[in-house]
């Protein structure tokens, strides 16, 4: 099997010839320490190196605004999570409306094309982020959208599918320019802290599930497969992930409440795919090498076939030992 074939297999539920491996997509600091561990240059090098399956495209400043505005100006008045942001103050559906929208005309994925169509027989994961539960709290600020949801809730609904109506038509034109050369719809939310969810399961089915599945369904009616990243414990809500369609969880964030591999496989095995569950916060920092390919072993004992070996955060650090992810990789692909 090609790396392209053997993930394809594995989101859609089957087995393929082994599990998948995804280094995940280390910070910056990280690539000059996994350069000198591996003796390279590139990047590309050292996922060749350590037979990495998965490539995440996404567009690069795609977004060309002919005065030069950005995608969505949430004027924060702060860098903290609850700091105010445009709709603050907003009482009213109507001025959400008024604000000035991203034109999705102005979208050009000339640059994600190229990117593409030099990508190797590997899987492309290649779409947009959209992070629409984290823009949403940084146009109120975390709090008050949170509070929101209770005293203004036209108002959360109206900036919701603002997001939403710009994220759909954006990866909808977005398929339509990479054609074949994409594999899945990738993005991001978290929904999770270590403990638990954000808010509860009923506000998430009230205010974000009904904009999520509209985003499930635009990934699936251009035949791509929906991978979702969302850190922290999610556990209480993957079975309404699971019905809005989603074919694979990321990171499976191992320490966190309820995520363990023993209860994510006695719940969830067969009904949708795993990417991720190697633990960032004490295993790739403090194991040994033997720990790690060990631990390797049992997540894919428990979570394989329909299992991709990678971190539980894929923005590798630092103070990650590089001897620690070898191992991680070596045993993914045993």
């Amino acid at each position: 099997m090609t790396s392209r074939e053997r993930i394809r297999t594995i989101l859609a539920g089957r087995a393929a010839d082994r599990c998948g491996f995804w280094l995940g997509n280390p910070h910056r600091d990280m690539w000059p320490i996994l350069h000198a561990y591996f003796g390279t240059q590139t990047e590309e090098e050292v996922r060749l190196l350590l037979k990495d399956d998965f490539r995440w495209i996404t567009p690069v400043d795609p977004y060309k605004h002919p005065e030069g505005h950005a995608v969505f100006d949430m004027q924060r008045r702060g860098v903290e999570l609850s700091a105010a942001g445009a709709f603050t103050d907003c009482e009213t559906a109507e001025e959400v409306h008024d604000y000035e929208w991203p034109n999705p005309d102005y979208l050009d994925f000339t640059e994600t094309v190229e990117r593409l169509d030099q990508v190797g027989d590997f899987y492309r994961a290649a779409s947009f982020w959209c992070p629409f539960f984290h823009m949403a709290a940084d146009f109120f600020g975390m709090e008050n959208y949170f509070l929101k949801m209770y005293t203004h809730p036209d108002v959360v609904h109206a900036v919701t599918t603002r997001l939403i109506d710009f994220y759909v038509e954006a990866n909808r034109r977005m398929f339509e320019a990479i054609g074949e050369r994409g594999d899945a719809m990738f993005f991001g939310n978290d929904f999770g802290t270590q403990l638990d969810l954000l808010i509860s399961p009923d506000s998430f089915r009230e205010f974000i599930f009904p904009y999520f599945k509209r985003l499930t369904d635009i990934g699936h009616a251009y035949g791509k497969q929906v991978i979702l990243h969302s850190c922290g414990s999610i556990h209480k809500v993957i079975p309404d992930l699971i019905r809005l369609g989603v074919d694979g969880l990321h990171p499976l964030q191992a320490k966190a409440a309820n995520m363990d591999a023993e209860r994510l496989a006695a719940e969830f095995k067969g009904k949708v795919a795993f990417v991720g569950a190697v633990d960032t916060q004490d295993l790739l920092i403090n194991a040994s090498p033997d720990e790690v390919i060990a631990e390797v072993r049992r997540l894919k004992r428990l979570l394989g076939p329909a299992f991709v070996v990678s971190p539980s955060h894929e923005a590798l650090l630092p103070g990650m030992k590089p001897e620690n992810i070898e191992a991680m990789a070596r045993a993914a692909v045993e």
